[in-house]
């Protein structure tokens, strides 16, 4: 049997993944500095609206994915220890259901309550206020901080993307999902608003259980996700949509060793790394030596920095599960 990990396996990282780590840690560090100022502008403003008070929560929520990104990445580079041989890894996974379990329980309460309240007949009175002298509707103010507030999540979020998918960072990339989609947060918010404004009591409640129905569906997707991480499912892309490449990738190298006659592999999902367990069937009469098994453990390592920690073994047979779908 021959095995690799720790640092010596990850001979890929000194250019594209530094540089994608430090990206992210900026990136995230902007994020929840725009979050702040738009919490407390909105809390400024949202008054007795429904709407306003869910947008004013999801904006407060959105502040986890980043914090537990930044925790995540911070201990998960942590080296391996005889408590934790694997290493801490895994702290991407948790965080990411730390996060998933906010939203899925603040998305349920706020379904909750704002159905009630739609169902409730609740009339939200919307005042004016004197600036510089001139009487403006509130609603206006409010319509306003929503707009502004879209725009810089929006951004940072598409600006996200590259270097969640370059980490394989699933909490970057929900947080990435869910900064994308705060348009239709303030959208649903300003019709909301605006919807008093013209006599539609109904519109405000509605607006808020349609942004508490977003959240609750961005807590139940990063649950589901970080669930399957951590039960060591077959890893997938980072968006979680299709099977990994790296799974056929391994498949495929180890399909070309000619000493052997069958071949599989466990592909476990760390966090950004992958732990790889290969397993090849010698043919009939062939002597395995210590220097082949580490030949076909150095093209493994080869293929990506992710293939952090490498085990590659003789069996008699491979099981099916084994192969790749």
């Amino acid at each position: 049997m021959s095995t690799e990990s720790g640092p010596a396996a990850a001979h890929g990282r000194s250019s594209e993944h530094k540089a994608a780590q430090r990206r992210a840690v900026r990136l995230e560090w902007t994020t929840i500095a725009v979050l702040l100022v738009t919490v407390a502008a909105v809390y400024l403003v949202s008054g007795q609206s429904q709407a306003m008070k869910v947008a004013w929560i999801e904006d407060s929520l959105s502040l986890l994915p980043p914090i537990a990104f930044l925790i995540a990445a911070r201990v998960a580079h942590r080296a391996p220890s005889s408590h934790f041989p694997y290493g801490y890894h895994r702290a991407v996974g948790i965080g990411h259901l730390v996060a998933g379990v906010a939203l899925l329980a603040m998305g349920l309460f706020l379904v909750v309550d704002s159905g009630s309240g739609l169902l409730a007949g609740e009339r939200p009175p919307l005042g004016v206020v004197e600036i510089g002298g001139q009487v403006i509707w509130v609603g206006w103010l409010m319509v306003a901080v929503m707009a502004l507030s879209c725009v810089g999540p929006v951004i940072l979020g598409r600006m996200k993307a590259a270097p969640a998918e370059t980490l394989h960072d699933k909490v970057l990339y929900a947080d990435a999902d869910m900064n994308r989609a705060d348009w239709k947060t303030g959208i649903a918010t300003i019709v909301g608003v605006l919807g008093i404004g013209m006599g539609l009591w109904w519109a405000d409640a509605a607006a808020a259980l349609v942004v508490s129905v977003s959240i609750l569906r961005d807590g139940w997707a990063n649950v589901s996700g970080a669930i399957q991480g951590l039960a060591d499912a077959r890893p997938t892309r980072f968006d979680g949509t299709d099977p990994h490449p790296l799974v056929h990738e391994i498949d495929e190298v180890l399909d070309g060793v000619d000493w052997a006659d069958d071949h599989g592999a466990r592909v476990r999902d760390e966090g950004h790394v992958f732990h790889v367990e290969a397993f090849l069937v010698p043919a009939d009469g062939q002597q395995v030596t210590v220097e082949m098994l580490a030949a076909v453990r150095r093209r493994l390592t080869d293929l990506s920095w992710k293939l952090q920690d490498v085990v590659v073994t003789v069996v008699a047979e491979v099981h099916d599960t084994h192969r790749p779908s």
